[in-house]
């Protein structure tokens, strides 16, 4: 049975028959700011992981899912709740968990088969046993003749099996993975991971089930069998999908775009965070560090022929090679200034959205002031406290300590870095980092 966050409350999400590997209860982490708060990363996270499956965490980064899994791991302690393995309490490192890192993380001192013997060594294993395993592991991941090449002789791709041969050696029961494939380009993420396919569905991957960490949406539906969507501030599970798809999985398919379809949908659903609930006039309200630059990129790409102004997002990412992390804080920052909708996984250029993309460059500046000032209240209050000073001029500092009755300190930091980006961009403003103050003078009135 599945159970969604919406029927339980809780955020709880389980996985198929039969007794779990895994469960976390009520998982929460927070971690001491230097003003003595504590920041919340992950809250009352319930999963449960169940033989011969692979469950996938997708999220926006910060969402806590790197967490979460060095919490499931026994690298790091949760501050409440609990984790189980196997029917027992995690509390540190345990024998049948392994974890592939998304950097390769090997030692450049230490050949491909010694790389791969480390954890056999830690866990005693004798030398003509350990070295048999490693080799066996070697030729399992496609590196048979590399045994004694440092990783420096390696690409990325041979790096990274190198890593998925150090945690397949020891046999894990529960195989980690934090966005193994993300370092590398996409052909060789493509080869590595139908390979690791190939290996899960043939039986021979050495592990009973694997969790892995991903932004990836299409990654998610071709690799695993529940995809858990995490949301923001602080980290939950907000949505559990199953995946019932037969590998190999046909990505052109419409069962398999169908369910792209889905997973885009929930999160366009569930990403806007807002400020706090004192926040007047929603000034605290949570601003996507994206660039203007990115901003007008995006709206000009819906509005070339093929989109005409709308697009499907699982279209509009294919096509832009953009990820969860890369497209959604600028879709975040489109609809939160008034340039576009998103409802059912489409985006659609706004009125003012198409006005934007069809003016020239000093023109787009007094739109881009016109949606700020219309659409932010942060952007208004910091002109209003300008215009009110007799020198129209104020520190940052005294923006960020009012933005901090509402965020958290690191957030409201870059709540306010991300407006003065937007205002100077429409000129509404300035700022001199020299001197850390905000001020109403144009540098370049006079060129217009």
């Amino acid at each position: 049975m599945s159970v969604t966050a919406g029927e339980s409350g809780q955020g709880a999400a389980s996985g198929g028959n039969g007794a779990a590997l895994l469960a976390t209860h009520g998982v929460r982490k927070s971690y001491p700011k230097a003003d003595g708060d504590q920041l919340l990363v992950l809250d009352d996270v319930n999963l449960s992981v169940r033989p011969h499956e692979i469950v996938g965490l997708l999220g926006r980064s910060g969402s806590g899912k790197s967490t979460l899994l060095r919490i499931i791991s026994g690298l790091e302690p949760q501050s409440g709740g609990a984790v189980e393995f196997q029917g027992r309490p995690v509390q540190g490192p345990v024998p049948g968990i392994a974890m592939v890192f998304q950097t390769f993380a090997l030692f450049p001192w230490l050949t491909v088969l010694e790389n791969v013997e480390l954890g056999l060594s830690a866990l005693g294993v004798p030398r003509a046993e350990r070295q048999k395993k490693a080799l066996a592991a070697i030729d399992l991941v496609g590196l048979d003749g590399y045994e004694s090449a440092f990783p420096k002789e390696l690409s990325g791709g041979m790096r990274q099996r190198v890593g998925f041969a150090r945690a397949l050696v020891v046999s894990p029961t529960l195989l980690l993975m934090d966005e193994p494939f993300s370092a590398l380009d996409v052909l060789t993420a493509e080869t590595l991971r139908t390979d690791f396919i190939d290996l899960w569905t043939e039986g021979r991957a050495a592990t009973n089930a694997v969790v892995i960490v991903t932004h990836n949406i299409e990654e998610a539906v071709a690799f695993c069998d529940r995809v858990l969507v995490f949301s923001n501030n602080p980290g939950r599970i907000a949505a559990e999908i199953p995946i019932p798809l037969r590998h190999p999985r046909d990505r052109q398919s419409a069962p398999f775009q169908d369910l792209v379809e889905r997973i885009y949908t929930t999160l366009t659903e569930r990403r806007r965070v807002p400020g706090g609930p004192k926040s007047p006039a929603g000034i605290g309200e949570r601003l996507p560090r994206v660039s203007a630059n990115k901003i007008s990129g995006l709206m000009e790409a819906l509005a070339n022929p093929e989109f005409k102004g709308r697009a499907d997002l699982p279209d509009l990412a294919r096509d832009l090679q953009l990820d969860v992390d890369e497209l959604f804080p600028i879709l975040e920052a489109l609809e939160l200034l008034g340039f576009a909708q998103t409802k059912d996984g489409d985006v659609a250029l706004t009125q003012a959205g198409h006005a934007y993309v069809d003016a020239g460059l000093l023109r787009r500046k007094v739109i881009f002031a016109e949606q700020l000032r219309r659409c932010v209240p942060l952007a208004n209050r910091i002109i209003r406290v300008l215009e009110e000073r007799r020198q129209h001029r104020a520190p940052k500092s005294r923006f960020l300590e009012e933005l901090e009755d509402y965020l958290p300190t690191e957030e409201a930091e870059r709540v306010l870095d991300a407006i003065i980006a937007w205002g100077r961009f429409a000129e509404l403003f300035s700022f001199d980092m020299n001197s850390g103050e905000l001020s109403l003078e144009n540098p370049g009135a006079e060129e217009h």
